[in-house]
């Protein structure tokens, strides 16, 4: 009598089936490590076409994409001012846009002579709300305005309870962050759609990714908005970027030393605007810096 006959016709049947589900099991992992392994190689292969392949073969010619001039918003300073320099060295005219005149005019000055392309600054304090756009509008009449670069905006002083707040930070929040980003593509969009061609940036956070406590009111909008304006004018020409960074050391990380300081997950506004301009035209939704791709990767 072998071993197997001690067995009841019952517990053959059990140890079959639990054979069965030992190679479902299999055939389950099997499949979520290979899911998991595309995922991966599908990911770096994004991370090389955004980041790394136009350093080594250049990117398209700017001006012919998308047109001759780019406003950028909140650029005197951090990632707006590198953003405005990084599209000169590219050969595109920049109008900056800030309240400033004087850092304005210094900008201006810096950037035309270093990269020699044409300059022009719009004082303009977007906090006071709808009155100023009366205003750009006439500044960039007659303009080719082929990027908008809309970078203006306002942080809390650290992070806080919603309750907590100011209603005045509330209010410069909504007007600089929402409203300026708003109002200055309904004034660029129309002359894009009627050359079929352009571009608009809209800088939002990473913290826009999932609901981020004591940042409410600032992680809202800018993403979905840009996600929206994607699927009504992709159609139409219009390239509609969402940059999504997480912390860069600028005045806007200041609160920190940790966050302020510089590292291959916190760059400088120069090397985030580098990476950020190379991913122009090739992804809608990206954080514009390959460190941060690391950190959103799961959560976009």
């Amino acid at each position: 009598m072998t071993a197997a006959d001690s067995f009841s016709p019952l517990d053959r049947e059990i140890g079959q089936s639990f054979s069965y589900c030992l190679q479902a099991l299999a055939l389950v992992g099997a499949f979520y490590t290979a899911s998991k392994f595309i995922s991966l190689l599908s990911d770096f292969y994004h991370l090389l076409r955004l980041y790394f392949i136009p350093r080594l073969f250049g990117r398209a010619d700017l001006v012919k994409q998308y047109g001759q001039w780019a406003v950028v918003t909140g650029s005197t300073d951090g990632v707006g001012k590198a953003y405005a320099e990084e599209l000169a060295r590219h050969g595109v005219n920049i109008i900056l846009a800030s309240r400033n005149k004087k850092k304005l005019e210094a900008v201006a000055k810096h950037i035309a002579e270093t990269y020699k392309v044409e300059t022009d600054i719009i004082v303009a304090d977007f906090s006071k709300g709808r009155g100023i756009y009366s205003a750009m509008k006439e500044a960039l009449r007659g303009k080719e305005i082929g990027i908008l670069v809309n970078n203006v905006g306002v942080f809390y002083d650290y992070p806080d309870y919603f309750n907590n707040v100011p209603e005045d930070l509330l209010w410069d929040v909504f007007n600089v962050n929402i409203a300026a980003a708003t109002m200055m593509v309904h004034i660029v969009l129309p002359r894009m759609v009627e050359r079929k061609k352009g571009a608009i940036v809209n800088v939002s956070s990473g913290s826009c990714c999932q609901p981020t406590p004591l940042m409410t009111v600032y992680s809202a909008y800018l993403d979905h908005f840009s996600r929206a304006l994607h699927y009504e004018y992709a159609s139409k020409g219009i390239f509609i970027q969402s940059l999504i960074p997480f912390y860069i050391s600028t005045n806007m990380t200041k609160f920190s030393t940790k966050l302020s300081k510089k590292n291959w997950l916190v760059p400088s506004a120069e090397e985030y605007a580098h990476n950020a301009v190379s991913t122009l035209g090739l992804s809608r939704r990206t954080t514009g810096y390959w460190g941060h791709f690391f950190l959103v990767t799961w959560l976009i």
